[in-house]
């Protein structure tokens, strides 16, 4: 087998990936970064002392009030990943953390760009293209949008 022929059999074999595995997997990635972070900031049901501490004195977002942002914050981190998990609501919860990620990368953590690109490549994906076909919205839309009609 040539060279040619293994690279064309490859790249055939990378094209049957579907693409909704690959947004599976983006938005549990990125939904488990937001996740693990919003866990450090609670106890149980309750906001930790320290989360207010360290938005007071570490995470001065501009605009904000400190225990609001920090509110706001540690509901965001809980609720748009679990939202990417199962695909509900997907694009408009990868927007609210691409903003997030965006206060964090200008505001916050200016030096993390290397990590926060990762975020923001899978963010991005997943509001360009949508969660793909393993999704409660691929439900949703696919049962609230009319066939299309047919030429006559």
């Amino acid at each position: 087998m040539s060279m040619i022929e293994l690279l064309a059999n490859g790249r055939a074999l990378a094209e049957r990936i579907p693409m909704s595995a690959v947004a599976l997997l983006s938005r549990i990635a990125v939904a488990s970064v937001f996740w693990r972070s919003g866990q450090t900031k609670v106890s149980g049901f309750h906001i930790r002392e320290e989360t207010f501490v360290l938005f007071r004195e570490e995470y001065k977002v501009p605009l904000l009030p400190p225990d609001l942002a920090a509110y706001l914050s540690t509901v965001a981190e809980h609720v748009f990943p679990v939202l990417l998990v199962v695909g509900f609501a997907t694009r408009l919860s990868a927007l609210g953390l691409f903003g997030m990620t965006t206060v964090i990368q200008l505001f916050v953590y200016p030096t993390g760009w290397p990590e926060h690109i990762l975020w923001f490549a899978l963010l991005l994906g997943i509001i360009a293209r949508g969660p793909g076909a393993i999704s409660l919205d691929h439900l949703v839309w696919a049962r609230a949008t009319p066939a299309p009609m047919l030429a006559r």
